[in-house]
């Protein structure tokens, strides 16, 4: 039994958005991702750090909801800026239980126990986004959202996931990073940078923190082993 994480899949099987387009670096990804997901136990559970499907509906999402379903373990899902497919939670879950998925949950205002340790997490957000009176009830809302999954982490080791990175070369969330020490987490996780800019990515130790980009790119498409 063993703890997973990678984000950024953009999964297409429908809705036609390969991220072939964007290089080499892409080239058959979603045959390498089902390699390497496949190699999961029944056991395992693995985090997916936003990003996970083009889809624009979750009927246009489904292929790509059950391509993750078919593999194995527990799948556990933050939403990214690009899952325009992403609904409220109670109606994600019953569209997945009318098609018979039955391995997968979201992280939504919400936490996960993984032995003696909390998955906490929610989107983020992050300075290219638009300025302004919507960005500040965006991060406001985020901030809500993450505290709520630290406080129902309890006592417990909490385990952060984050699609935005809130660390960048030059530039700092101090809001999100706040949180995170206020709450003791010790490890972090994010995704959303691709290419050239994983080069940019802070990671390593912040203020007592452990910061590690997954994007799934940046992994070569193999889940990162959190812990066992």
């Amino acid at each position: 039994m063993a703890l997973y994480a990678i984000g950024d899949l953009h999964l297409s099987l429908t809705a036609n958005k390969s991220m072939e387009v964007f290089g080499a670096g892409w080239e058959n990804y979603t045959e390498r991702l089902r390699q390497s997901l496949s190699q999961l136990g029944e056991e395992d559970t693995i985090v997916l750090a936003g990003d996970t499907s083009w889809g624009m509906s979750l009927e246009e999402a489904e292929a790509d909801l059950r391509f993750l379903g078919q593999m194995p373990g527990r799948k556990i899902l933050l939403k990214g800026n690009h899952d325009y497919w992403w609904n409220t939670v109670s109606k994600m879950r019953k569209f997945l239980e009318e098609k018979g998925i039955e391995n997968i949950e979201f992280l939504h205002n919400n936490c996960f126990t993984y032995g003696e340790y909390a998955i906490c997490g929610t989107r983020g957000w992050f300075w290219e986004e638009e300025q302004g009176a919507q960005d500040a009830k965006v991060l406001n809302r985020e901030l809500g959202r993450l505290e709520t999954s630290l406080k129902a982490a309890g006592d417990r080791e909490k385990l952060v996931f984050l699609h935005y990175p809130p660390l960048y070369q030059g530039y700092q969330c101090p809001e999100i990073l706040q949180l995170l020490q206020k709450y003791g987490v010790k490890r972090c996780w994010y995704g959303h940078l691709h290419g050239g800019g994983c080069r940019l990515a802070r990671t390593g130790n912040w203020e007592g923190i452990t910061f590690s980009l997954i994007s799934a790119d940046h992994l070569e498409f193999v889940p990162k082993k959190i812990c066992e």
